[in-house]
């Protein structure tokens, strides 16, 4: 059963998420949108100064009296450690309270799990020592394939050399700092619904789309990630949404990360001319891009794939919406280089908003990061616990779940 942080943390979390999301208030200004007393507020603020989380930061607008102090989340104090975590590439990266990214820096993933799990230890450990002056709360990665977000197992990732891999266990013994270890695309999710756009911070119902070598699908409710009781929750990629005559029982080719994936893509352009690819980098991401690029200024071949690919897209996503009836869905990936026609095909496989309700009032955009919406989400997680129950986890508390 879910436990909710007692009354004092449970106002020391609201006014810790008042301040994340709208960056500067006046202690009576937080008093007026938690519904908490003016003397609670100062109280509360107070302890909060007195332990380095809140700062006071210049003056507000005059109405006629003495200008009001405002408040904001202290950058300076604490760092977490966000790790994302690639087949070829590890992105280390730091971040402060406020979810803004210090520092950041690549290195290559080993071919080996123990391998590339010692270097990231490795490279937390000399962050640590080179920064003594912070107070580092823990590490959060974000990892492929599917994760055991409560116990940090990576049971199946998207490298077949990551099967059963205990992540979180190893760095928690080997850092010995809170570790949280979630499925990239549900601390994509995390990170687009508290530090994304304002228009949709507060969404009752946010799914977050990365459009990569697969289609993944997280989906924040009410506030929390949604994990499915075997954190298996948002493997829409695998919806099938076209029959394929005369297939197997269990074919995929006819699921929507075969139909709309960046492969789908780069599949359907190398037949529009002829079987023949004109630009390869050796880079997906990279050539689809190029693609986007080139269907933007009108070339024939790579409008016709990302037309069709996105059409696909459309209707796994229309599927997602007779379900889950979301306020905004968020996409992310290559594909958003041509956003004016991605969204145009999309929305054209959408029912009639006049008609049907879950749709007139829909958001459908691009993610605000660019596709670092993984790793701002990752260097989240270790501070997600402060802003639910108003206080950092421990060692032996650290649980990316019931912090929600």
């Amino acid at each position: 059963m879910q436990k909710h942080p007692p009354p004092r943390g449970f106002n020391r979390a609201a006014i810790l998420q008042l301040l994340r999301r709208k960056k500067f208030l006046s202690r009576s200004e937080l008093a007026q949108l938690s519904g908490l007393s003016q003397a609670s507020v100062s109280r509360i603020t107070k302890e909060l100064m007195d332990e380095g989380l809140v700062v006071e930061r210049g003056l507000g607008r005059s109405t006629g009296g003495r200008p009001r102090i405002h408040l904001c989340l202290n950058e300076t104090r604490y760092r977490a450690i966000g790790i994302d975590l690639h087949d070829w590439q590890t992105r280390f990266s730091v971040s402060a309270l406020d979810g803004r990214i210090i520092e950041s820096h690549c290195f290559s993933t080993a071919p080996d799990p123990y391998q590339t799990m010692a270097s990231i230890v490795e490279h937390a450990e000399a962050y640590r020592a080179a920064h003594k002056e912070y107070e580092v709360v823990g590490i959060g990665v974000g990892s492929r394939g599917f994760v055991n977000a409560r116990t940090g197992v990576v049971e199946r990732g998207s490298d077949p050399t990551w099967q059963q891999i205990p992540l979180g266990p190893y760095l928690r013994e080997h850092l010995g700092m809170p570790v949280y270890v979630d499925n990239v695309v549900r601390a994509a999710a995390l990170a687009e619904y508290h530090h994304g756009d304002m228009a949709i911070q507060g969404a009752h119902c946010l799914i977050f789309v990365q459009v990569d070598e697969g289609v993944g699908v997280g989906m924040m409710l009410d506030g929390a990630t949604y994990y499915g009781p075997s954190m298996a929750a948002g493997e829409f990629g695998q919806m099938v949404i076209a029959e394929t005559k005369g297939a197997a029982r269990h074919d995929r080719s006819g699921c929507l990360e075969m139909l709309a994936s960046n492969k789908a893509i780069l599949r359907r352009y190398r037949n529009a001319n002829g079987g023949h690819q004109s630009r390869s980098s050796g880079d997906v991401n990279a050539d689809v891009r190029q693609i986007c690029q080139e269907a933007a200024r009108g070339d024939t071949a790579a409008t016709l794939a990302l037309t069709e690919s996105c059409r696909y897209l459309g209707i796994g996503l229309s599927n997602i919406v007779w379900g889950l009836d979301p306020d905004v869905i968020v996409i992310d990936g290559a594909i958003t280089e041509a956003w004016p026609l991605v969204k145009a095909v999309i929305q054209g496989e959408f029912a009639d908003s006049a008609e049907f309700l879950n749709f007139r009032n829909l958001q459908l955009r691009p993610s605000s990061f660019s596709g670092d919406a993984a790793i701002i989400g990752a260097a989240a997680l270790p501070f997600d616990p402060l802003f639910h129950s108003g206080e950092f986890a421990s060692i032996l508390t650290a649980d990316p779940v019931a912090a929600h």
